[in-house]
């Protein structure tokens, strides 16, 4: 049976999508380890990340991405707004070398090195919004340059997202701000709103227990159907309490923006009526974390190339580096996951290595020293870590796979953030 035409590439004939990969760095004469990013399966991600999210601008999650070309280009697309950085240092290098005039810093700060270098760029201030959920933040700003010395800083206040059970001894969610309840995010606004040199400028709000567990995972599903119920309740009381929550914050401050969600929440964050953007990062590149997602399947934009260097037994490669793993709980979701040639898997024993990766598999005997395996990472940001470099895959005037550019990341600008 012929592969269905009507699904893209990836999904039709893999074998074609993950050779093409290959043959385009080969002939470009690159060296692995190699990290490459399709250009059709970004668009793809683009137009499926614009369409989930309704109408409602995305905001584009840098830590995600960590490729400054690659940021500016969907800055400049139709429904993407502003950054959301992850380092002050970074925050106020995208405000200025890349003139983005909108920047949400998504966690707080006390690097008095990073804010003292903020304090002092003008444009970047006018710029970039920190984040804040505790006064000993604002403190420590007051500390370097009091509020007569050095012009207003915007703010935004973190709002906790996540569900609270039990009085509160069960927490769904991630661990981040302690301001959690329209009371606590009103008396913080009243505090800016009456302290000198800080403007209350939004409010940021992630709800990582909805966008960062995956419902349909493989051969598991009770864990699925529960992870959906517990998505569905969470969301419900996070729509009541954030809309309050802002409430309470707009009688005090003038907000330009409230921001939630992420790349697995999109169609539920843009149903609440609170939020003006949503934060998406991950889903430009489509690592293999969004595979266990039932409600939507990023293309596998982008993937590295591995080389074979050794063939120590029968059934066996050895590769050139691998250890590119994902932050979050450890565990073998966090490994890259070896996509090409099909059939190749980890040795239990070393996993994914710091200088080289053993594979064992049928498709082990198949590959001399010199080829090349190709995997996908798990998350996008920490693969981009350890690589200067992004070779842009498109296709030619004939049809063919090519790369069309070699763009560096952040580590390739010299940039090293966190």
């Amino acid at each position: 049976m012929s592969p269905r035409t009507d699904r893209p590439i990836w999904e039709s004939d893999p074998a074609q999508y993950w050779t093409g990969f290959d043959d385009a760095v080969r002939a470009a004469g690159l060296d692995g380890p190699v990290l490459a990013l399709d250009r059709t399966a970004l668009r793809h991600n683009i137009a499926d990340l614009r369409a989930r999210a309704t109408g409602v601008p995305i905001r584009v999650a840098s830590k995600s991405l960590r490729v400054r070309s690659v940021i500016e280009t969907i800055l400049g697309l139709d429904g993407f707004a502003g950054v959301l950085a992850f380092d002050v240092d970074e925050a106020r290098w995208l405000a200025t070398a890349s003139d983005v005039t909108d920047v949400l810093l998504g966690y707080p700060s006390v690097r008095r090195g990073a804010l003292t270098r903020l304090l002092s760029d003008d444009i970047a201030l006018r710029r970039v919004t920190l984040l804040i959920d505790d006064i000993d933040q604002l403190d420590i700003i007051d500390a370097l340059a009091s509020p007569t010395r050095r012009p207003v800083i915007r703010v935004a206040i973190d709002l906790d997202a996540s569900t609270r059970l039990a009085g509160g001894r069960v927490h769904l969610g991630v661990r981040r701000s302690p301001v959690h309840d329209p009371s606590e995010a009103l008396a913080l606004a009243r505090h800016i709103d009456g302290r000198a040199g800080f403007r209350l400028a939004g409010v940021m709000s992630y709800e990582a227990q909805i966008a960062g567990l995956a419902d349909h995972v493989a051969g598991k599903p009770l864990r699925n159907r529960a992870i959906q119920m517990m998505q569905r309740r969470s969301m419900d009381e996070l729509r009541s309490r954030r809309s309050a929550a802002v409430a309470a914050i707009r009688s005090v401050a003038d907000l330009e923006f409230v921001n939630g969600g992420g790349t697995g929440s999109l169609e539920a964050t843009a149903q609440d009526d609170s939020v003006t953007d949503i934060a998406a990062g991950s889903g430009f590149f489509g690592g293999h974390l969004f595979d266990g997602y039932a409600h939507f399947r990023p293309a596998p934009a982008m993937a590295f190339g591995l080389d074979v260097v050794r063939r120590p037994a029968s059934g066996m490669v050895t590769c050139a580096g691998g250890g590119w793993i994902a932050s979050g709980p450890p565990g073998t979701d966090r490994l890259p996951t070896p996509v090409w040639p099909i059939g190749l898997r980890y040795v239990g024993t070393e996993a994914a290595g710091e200088v080289q990766t053993p594979l064992r598999g049928t498709a082990a005997d198949g590959l001399s020293v010199g080829d090349r395996v190709w995997f996908r990472h798990t998350k996008s940001g920490e693969v981009c870590e350890r690589s200067t470099t992004v070779a842009v895959i498109d296709r030619d005037e004939s049809g063919a796979r090519v790369v069309v550019d070699t763009v560096p990341t952040y580590r390739g600008e010299g940039k090293c953030f966190l």
